[in-house]
């Protein structure tokens, strides 16, 4: 498996080894994610313990294909409880992938390669198996609330390069 990014001597670094969450522009803070839709799955919590189950189950306004939000601008006006990434947010989430950049960069880790800022192309984290692509049964509105535990997996919480 590839190795997260490798710092290129003389070369000047990049923003997200610099900047601070709060210091990115807006424009910085986007680029950050890589598009892989894992944020976007339903999640199931044990109201006794607290523990946050992911589903195969993705959001109303998660296209499968893309694995990004069909209607981003307007997507906490369409999703209620859709989870608005900010800094305080990355800081408070623990249930974030553990490839997320934002994650990532919340931690003082490295990208991977595979990361769209890194290869340059945003195709990169669907061909590195890191996407939703191919992974979701279907979106909340073709299930029953009572069918969510049974769509329960543990991929979306496992680091696809670990191992």
């Amino acid at each position: 498996m590839p190795k997260p990014e490798a710092v290129r001597h003389g070369a000047a670094e990049p923003f997200w080894r610099t900047k601070t969450l709060e210091a990115m522009t807006p424009a910085e803070w986007e680029s950050l994610c890589d598009g892989c839709g894992r944020c976007c799955l339903l999640k199931l919590e044990d109201e006794d313990t607290g523990e946050v189950h992911h589903t195969d189950i993705g959001c109303t306004l998660l296209d499968g294909l893309t694995c990004r939000c069909r209607d981003y601008v307007r997507r906490q006006k369409r999703v209620p409880d859709c989870v608005r990434l900010t800094p305080e947010a990355v800081r408070a989430i623990a249930w974030l992938p553990q490839t997320c950049a934002y994650r990532l960069v919340r931690d003082g880790e490295p990208l991977y390669p595979w990361h769209p800022l890194i290869s340059g192309r945003a195709a990169s984290v669907h061909e590195a198996g890191i996407s939703v692509r191919g992974r979701l049964s279907g979106n909340e509105e073709e299930f029953s609330e009572e069918e969510y535990p049974d769509r329960i997996v543990d991929w979306p919480a496992l680091d696809p390069q670990a191992g």
